[in-house]
């Protein structure tokens, strides 16, 4: 039996192993970029997808977040709660919530937003710009299929 230690046994082979791991450093980065702000990375999810939209239904901003609506229902609470969304019954349709954000909320996101890139930048700057944007697309490729 050999002692050699064997290349399969180094969790850094495993492609699962190596997104997990990137997907924590990258989520301890921007969370530590958003806290000042009041947020975290799941939250700011939520502002990019109101504030590029018209005021939406709380079951779009979860089916676009690929979220259940359980969880989208306790994050819109945090963000109601801080003043960074409002929700109100739908005029056309009362069972449904229209969630939007606030004035409060957009200087949130316009400043997350900034906070963000420069947290991304910092997890990507080992990563030639051209190495990034293939990154980038190859993600997407493997998301898509």
């Amino acid at each position: 039996m050999s002692t050699e230690p064997s290349t399969s046994a180094d969790p850094h082979e495993v492609l699962g192993y190596l997104l997990k791991h990137a997907t924590l450093k990258l989520t301890a980065l921007t969370d530590a970029a958003l806290g000042p702000l009041g947020i975290d990375s799941k939250d700011f999810g939520a502002l990019r997808v109101l504030a590029h939209r018209e005021p939406t239904s709380q079951l779009q901003v979860a089916q676009t977040l690929g979220i259940d609506r359980t969880t989208m229902v306790a994050l819109l609470d945090v963000l109601e709660r801080k003043g960074i969304v409002t929700r109100r019954p739908d005029p056309a349709d009362r069972r449904r919530n229209v969630v939007e954000l606030t004035e409060q909320g957009m200087r949130t996101y316009d400043a997350a937003r900034v906070a963000y890139g420069k947290a991304e930048s910092a997890f990507l700057a080992a990563l030639s710009p051209n190495a990034t944007s293939q990154f980038r697309r190859t993600l997407r490729t493997l998301l898509e299929n």
